[in-house]
């Protein structure tokens, strides 16, 4: 514990614990690791912000396809770049094991959303297969094949058929998927 422990106080520990579905311990990791990715000048500074490029660096993250996409969907800065200690919690939070179904399925329809705009929609879902599949060209899908993916998604999750996807229907079609619990989640 030692330092980490001193540098979070008991309070804030507290509050920590509370609001996240974190333990003592996996906070008190996530800090020791939040820390290792600061540059000794930003370790002193009050809010420091681990830069998106270290936290990339991190094993958990390095071979997720949706990794640029996480740390956006979590920073709190305008940029959307970097991540505080209290944003780096809470994706932790959300990928633990602990997070409830409707959590995981939240952040993972923000992540997947690419333009922002609260829905899915074709451009949103030939970016989330792509990020799947890869875009090589052994990998990636004709155009024709992408279509038909498309369309099957839309067919089976677009209730109101809107052509788009909206949170609640990403939910229904989540809560019909008992492996998406235990495919969301990072590790500590």
């Amino acid at each position: 514990m030692g330092a980490t422990a001193s540098h979070l106080g008991k309070d804030l520990l507290s509050e920590y614990q509370e609001l996240t579905f974190l333990t003592k311990q996996e906070i008190l990791l996530a800090h020791k690791r939040f820390t290792e990715l600061l540059s000794r000048e930003d370790k002193n500074l009050p809010d420091p912000r681990a830069p998106t490029e270290a936290i990339l660096t991190l094993p958990e993250l390095k071979s997720n396809p949706f990794r640029e996409r996480i740390v956006r969907v979590f920073s709190t800065s305008e940029s959307r770049d970097g991540l505080t200690f209290e944003d780096f919690l809470d994706l932790l939070s959300a990928f633990s094991d602990s997070a409830t179904l409707e959590i995981k399925s939240h952040y993972a329809f923000r992540i997947f959303d690419f333009d922002d705009d609260g829905t899915l929609d074709e451009s949103d879902l030939e970016k989330l297969v792509n990020c799947l599949t890869g875009e090589t060209d052994d990998t990636r899908l004709t155009p024709d094949e992408m279509k038909q993916l498309i369309r099957n998604i839309l067919e089976e999750s677009d209730i109101d058929k809107d052509g788009t996807v909206n949170l609640s229907e990403f939910q229904h079609v989540i809560s019909r998927s008992p492996d998406f619990v235990s495919s969301f989640k990072i590790v500590l």
